[in-house]
């Protein structure tokens, strides 16, 4: 039932799907599996700011393996430790070098080279700017985890917990369509189609609340998705076997059992695909400057990798349906001003819920997600700081850490796979007729 024109844009699901299979998929999977974007830095120990933790999964496939220090390239590892270059010797400059770790401020992206350019830009605090809680990459609980071998998939964690993280999302920090109730329990029988009303209205949101809610709806129909696509089949003497579970798709996405809800989550999906591609295509400029690299240590993979996220950018450059984030904040500036800091503080109180979800691998896959999101959000808010940049040094009014490149990147490619499992999905449910 997924076709036409999506809502607030110009762009039809048919083109989204050949688009992502034939051009974007293939090369976004490519991407992740290369070192700069396999291995994300997180803290899954920070304690639950809302709520006691009342829900931690024990079941072994909630387990996150960290990395050990020796499998991180060296070039990663240094982080923000990573010292100048050797024109940083004089006693003045290594006092501003070690101002600048202080401030935990040195961006990784680049090579030690152009470090030196650093010590303006360390100085500048740009949270204002930031949709999403941040991880302390100092923190002594922050670990690195390779992303490639802990695959997001169903890891049997559920129940009060599951929901109550959810819950809390859409009661307390969304901005909901009229009508549109969401149970604590979202798989409870139904109660005489409160659930999921029919009467769907958007009466009394603007625009840009409309977004918020969908992102966030095409945010939980992706991960849900990503559990459905990869699901504990069986497993016998010890081995497991993860596939894709069409009766879990059914139950999640049907326009019968989900009385019409399915069908909206997907397009939402849909409409989150193409907030992030535009952002993907609005950051472009700043990838595309010679002063940054991708920076591992390893020359040769640092050269291959940024070539071809280039080549990334030129396809979502070439898409001609994007979204148009101009539509967005366009009333008096007061007003303006006013709705998007409600917009980015909403967003970041659902950032810090991530750190209340009980299953460490949910919990991974839960806040680099939503911090990919943040920074599509801090990209497509930046365009004039964007265009502004410098060739040959960093920018005080726009910067991105390697932590944020790595979220943006593979919080997309998470939803290319979403868009790419659906179509399999409708490939199974025609066989299954």
């Amino acid at each position: 039932q997924l076709t036409g024109v999506l809502d607030d844009c110009l762009c039809d699901i048919e083109s989204i799907d050949d688009f992502n299979t034939f051009k974007i998929f293939p090369k976004i999977q490519k991407l992740q599996e290369r070192d700069y974007f396999r291995y994300y830095k997180v803290n899954l120990k920070r304690p639950c700011p809302f709520w006691a933790d009342d829900g931690h999964c024990s079941i072994k496939d909630c387990h996150v393996e960290p990395c050990p220090e020796s499998k991180i390239p060296v070039g990663i590892k240094a982080g923000s430790s990573n010292k100048y270059s050797k024109a940083a010797n004089n006693s003045k400059e290594l006092e501003d070098c070690e101002q600048a770790n202080k401030l935990g401020a040195v961006n990784s992206t680049l090579s030690n080279q152009s470090k030196e350019a650093f010590i303006d830009w360390a100085r500048y605090d740009d949270s204002q700017d930031h949709f999403c809680e941040l991880d302390d990459e100092r923190s002594p609980d922050a670990q690195y985890v390779d992303l490639l071998l802990n695959p997001e998939r169903y890891t049997g964690y559920k129940g009060p917990s599951a929901w109550r993280v959810w819950n809390s999302i859409y009661e307390e920090n969304c901005f909901k369509p009229r009508s549109v109730y969401r149970p604590l329990n979202p798989l409870a029988p139904s109660r005489g189609g409160l659930e999921f009303d029919g009467l769907f209205s958007w009466t009394g949101l603007c625009l840009e609340k409309r977004v918020f809610y969908k992102l966030i709806s095409g945010l939980h129909a992706s991960i849900n998705l990503h559990l459905c696509a990869n699901y504990l089949l069986e497993e016998t003497w010890g081995k497991p076997r993860w596939g894709p579970n069409v009766k879990e798709f059914t139950h999640r996405f049907d326009p019968i059992e989900t009385k019409g809800e399915g069908p909206r989550r997907l397009k939402n999906l849909y409409f989150l695909y193409l907030i992030e591609l535009r952002a993907l295509s609005k950051v472009a400029p700043y990838f595309e400057r010679s002063v940054v690299d991708l920076y591992t240590g390893n020359g040769r993979e640092d050269a291959e990798s940024k070539a071809l996220l280039l080549d990334i950018f030129r396809d979502t450059k070439s898409f001609h349906m994007h979204f148009d984030e101009k539509s967005m904040f366009a009333g008096d500036k007061k007003g303006a001003k006013s709705l998007k800091e409600e917009f980015r503080l909403h967003f970041k109180n659902i950032s810090r819920i991530m750190d209340c979800v009980g299953c460490d691998k949910c919990r991974l896959w839960g806040k680099l997600q939503t911090q990919g999101l943040g920074t599509a959000l801090k990209i497509l808010f930046s365009e004039k700081e964007i265009q502004s940049l410098p060739e040959n040094s960093p920018s005080k009014g726009f910067q991105l850490t390697r932590q944020e490149i790595v979220a943006l990147v593979n919080a997309f490619g998470r939803l290319s796979t979403s868009i790419r499992e659906l179509q399999n999905f409708k490939v199974l449910l025609q066989q299954t007729r």
